[in-house]
């Protein structure tokens, strides 16, 4: 989308649509005063008006609720249903009059990310293209000019999260591990400072990583481990981020139900983030170095998938008895955090769709954060705050380490009581990550189908703003 400032009355919008927030018991600004109807708008939160001032582009007034109520979450949330009533009455482009209520860029970042998000579709596969209404292509904020910056960075975050969005809703025989990996060469051809480096099934065999041999045994899609290296300069400590690349999780032996199953897709959430992301940090030349990494599988049932009850070695050397096939993510993350760690990153973030625990812990509204280190986890949860992609940390204690050890090997990959679900599968990745101050992010519950009016029930893309608002913190 185009997105642009222009320090102009509202008067001198070009735009097929203009859009005014109005506070709750608050009157109208005074350009629309004399607009038919505006006295009958109201400023309850998320209420929209349609006017039609006579020989100009139709006014929407949105409600943003009281004045002391106003944060970036809200005007997200407007901006989204604008997007939205921008499409239903077919209009390409939309103006915004830049709310005057707490910090302006903030405010700027927030309405272009609730604009670009609330006006996306998924229809890479839908036959009846030509039919469909045209889309939302151009976005002005009415505004300081000195906001141009704050709003080329939204841009660049929502639109990478969109991305994001992409991946995770392309269907699995599409989206395979090699498919990612096609994506990541994309993203590092289109920065200098960015390099890829995949390997496939033999090379990882090379390399023993035995979680993601394991998991991938089942199929015929062959693995993908997949490297992206940013080279953007900085002081601050290299960065690791890893990524769960799931492209279908049947359970495998330990079956999952079939209601449900096809959303399952979606297990490569945690990937998605992390390749956008990535790009995301790379167009916006953010001076920070890093190594991402991505372990890509399908999790499948058949006559050559793991076992319950196998024991495997993971590349670093410790053994797990996997006594679910279902908890497949962890086995891969273990292999692709020790690596990282191998690697030089100094700060690892993983996100992973790891958990059910999680949804019902925390729902839709937070995702759960596990971290070892207070300052490190008190980082993440500043950028989930600022991004609007909410983290609840939720504690590691020796005890819960106890439930992962295993019986006939080190560890088992399913606790031997069925509690704190989320908690000692992040207590077997922390197994894998040494000293490292390292943070796991379970998505499971935000990444699809949380019901915000800029995600729907959807995919979300969620931790893409919140990685590249943690990178760009690090990086001030």
């Amino acid at each position: 989308m185009k997105v642009d400032v222009r320090e102009v009355e509202l008067a001198a919008a070009e735009a097929e649509l203009v859009a005014v927030g109005l506070f709750d018991g608050e009157p109208a600004l005074p350009e629309i005063a004399a607009v038919p109807g505006v006295a009958a708008a109201r400023g309850e939160f998320k209420k929209l008006s349609v006017l039609h001032p006579e020989g100009a582009a139709p006014l929407l007034v949105v409600g943003l609720g009281k004045r002391d109520e106003a944060n970036p979450e809200r005007l997200r949330v407007a901006a989204a249903l604008a997007a939205k009533e921008a499409g239903s009455l077919e209009a390409r482009s939309l103006a915004w009059v830049l709310p005057s209520s707490g910090d302006p860029a903030a405010a700027a970042e927030a309405l272009v990310v609730g604009t670009i998000l609330g006006a996306y579709r998924f229809d890479r596969f839908r036959s009846d293209g030509e039919d469909s209404p045209p889309s939302l292509e151009a976005l002005t904020l009415l505004g300081p000019a000195e906001l141009a910056g704050a709003v080329e960075a939204a841009r660049a975050c929502a639109e990478a999260q969109n991305r994001a969005r992409d991946l995770q809703s392309t269907p699995a025989n599409v989206a395979t591990p090699a498919f990612l990996a096609e994506r990541a060469e994309q993203i590092a051809a289109g920065a200098e400072a960015l390099s890829a480096e995949i390997f496939g099934p033999a090379e990882i065999a090379a390399k023993k990583m035995g979680g993601l041999v394991a998991v991938s045994q089942g199929g015929p899609v062959e693995p993908r481990l997949i490297v992206l290296r940013y080279s953007g300069g900085g002081d601050g400590p290299t960065l690791g981020l890893v990524g769960k690349g799931v492209t279908f999780d049947t359970g495998g032996i330990s079956l999952k139900p079939g209601a449900g199953m096809h959303e399952m897709k979606m297990d490569m959430s945690g990937a998605a983030a992390v390749l956008e992301a990535v790009a995301a940090i790379a167009e916006l030349a953010l001076p920070v170095n890093l190594i991402a990494v991505v372990p890509s599988t399908e999790n499948m049932p058949s006559g050559t998938a793991i076992k319950p009850g196998d024991v495997i070695t993971q590349y670093d050397g410790t053994t797990v008895e996997v006594n679910n096939t279902d908890a497949e993510g962890r086995l891969i993350l273990a292999d692709a955090l020790a690596y990282t760690v191998e690697q030089g990153a100094e700060r690892i973030v993983d996100l992973a769709t790891l958990t059910g625990a999680v949804l019902i812990a925390l729902g839709s509204t937070y995702a759960g954060l596990i971290c070892n280190d207070d300052e490190f986890a008190a980082a993440v949860s500043g950028a989930g705050e600022r991004s609007g992609e909410l983290v609840w940390r939720l504690p590691l204690h020796p005890e819960y380490k106890e439930l992962m050890k295993g019986t006939v090997a080190d560890l088992s990959n399913l606790g031997s009581k069925r509690e704190a679900g989320t908690i000692t599968a992040g207590s077997f990745l922390e197994e894998f990550v040494g000293e490292t101050p390292w943070a796991h992010i379970d998505i499971a519950g935000t990444a699809w189908d949380v019901g915000r009016a800029y995600a729907g029930k959807d995919a979300t893309g969620f931790g893409v703003r919140l990685l590249v608002d943690l990178v760009r913190a690090q990086a001030s």
